[in-house]
């Protein structure tokens, strides 16, 4: 079974310290890799001037980490794909990939806040889903024609590749009929190509129709809110559509990765008292726009007497507790759906970086050694 870290950067009121939390969350990786975790990933969220999400480029940052880390792979969960323009992104994502070694994960999402979209790519307006998917959908196949290495041309909806009528001559490039015609540039090649191909690719998903979209395409899937029983029709939904698609038979599971809240200590009380404030800060600023409907069991009916809670949230979703509760929690999800690969998500905003240090410490002293076995490469 694979252990990861989901690293969400939060830190409100310390802005004007960004640096010492910078140093925090390399600690936190460097302590990760030397654990053993499989890949550490990081998101990508602007104009957080409140404090809650504050890391604008995961690519950035996984550059910084991996110069700092040995074995951990690098992962963004996600760049936000339609954010960028597709070449550039392409660009430094294969960069990324060389300078850490061929240990990139490459996470897309489409984006879910409007004050991000309209600010940088209005295009990616979510009040718009139908164009907000297909302009994400254009620049991912952009940046896969991009890793191939080969010259490559595209026309589509929002980009045509290279610009139309650029002439091309120079003594020590010759215009070759590989890229030119006339003289003029016909098709591109983007450098680097990355060390890994293909790219492992993964995207969050939640919706039936994003969850076919992803697995039809080889895409892994990433899921984070929804309880057990929810996540069944989900895993299921995946793991049939990436069978019919791929012409062999996907394990329940196969391709997934769960993001779960994840908080260890020595007692149940102390579990709770050290992490509650910190985790419910998050969901209280992203249940704001995603409400509470993910977070129903299979079969429930969302109502008005659903209040956002720490006890509201224990029993669906958090892994919250004694080593020895955590494990018994991971056991359950293997055994229910066949997770395959767990992502830690402790760092939340306001947590005391000691403790989710030592919460990281006795995950993997007392709870990763119970389902031993390789971390995956």
């Amino acid at each position: 079974m694979r252990f990861s870290i989901f690293h969400n950067l939060g830190a409100p009121g310390r802005l004007g310290e960004y640096h010492q939390v910078m140093d925090e969350a390399r600690e936190f990786a460097r302590a990760a890799d030397e654990a053993g975790f499989w890949s550490i990933w990081y998101t990508e969220h602007h104009f957080g001037h409140e404090g809650f999400e504050i890391t604008p480029n995961p690519v950035l940052m996984g550059a910084d980490i991996a110069a700092r880390t040995s074995r951990i792979r690098i992962g963004q969960a996600a760049n936000i794909a339609t954010f960028w323009h597709p070449l550039r992104l392409a660009e430094d994502i294969a960069m990324l990939d060389r300078l850490s070694g061929g240990r990139v994960e490459v996470g897309v999402g489409r984006g879910l806040y409007g004050r991000e979209a309209l600010n940088l790519n209005a295009l990616a307006d979510p009040r718009d889903e139908e164009q907000n998917r297909a302009l994400f959908e254009e620049t991912l196949e952009i940046m896969q024609q991009a890793w191939s290495g080969e010259f490559f041309a595209h026309k589509g909806r929002f980009y045509e590749f290279p610009a139309p009528g650029v002439r091309w001559s120079h003594p020590l490039s010759p215009a070759t009929p590989d890229y030119t015609e006339d003289g003029v540039i016909t098709k591109m090649a983007v450098t680097p190509r990355p060390l890994q191909s293909p790219m492992p690719l993964w995207q969050v998903i939640d919706s039936p129709r994003s969850i076919k979209w992803a697995a039809e395409r080889g895409i892994q899937g990433m899921f984070w809110l929804p309880p057990v029983s929810a996540l069944k029709e989900r895993f299921a939904l995946y793991r049939d559509a990436a069978s019919e698609a791929s012409g062999r038979e996907y394990a329940l599971g196969e391709g997934i990765g769960l993001v779960r809240d994840v908080y260890v200590a020595d007692t149940m009380e102390q579990a709770r008292r050290e992490f509650e404030e910190a985790v419910m800060t998050t969901y209280r600023w992203i249940m704001h726009w995603r409400g509470l409907r993910n977070l129903m069991n299979a079969g429930e009916e969302l109502t008005d007497e659903h209040e956002l809670s720490f006890d509201f949230l224990f029993p669906r979703n958090m892994l919250v507790g004694t080593p020895e509760y955590v494990a018994e929690k991971i056991a359950e999800l293997r055994e229910e759906i066949n997770l395959q690969h767990l992502l830690l998500w402790t760092t939340h905003p306001g947590l005391p970086h000691r403790n989710a240090m030592r919460s990281l410490e006795l995950f993997a002293e007392k709870v990763m050694p119970q389902f031993s076995g390789p971390q995956g490469g």
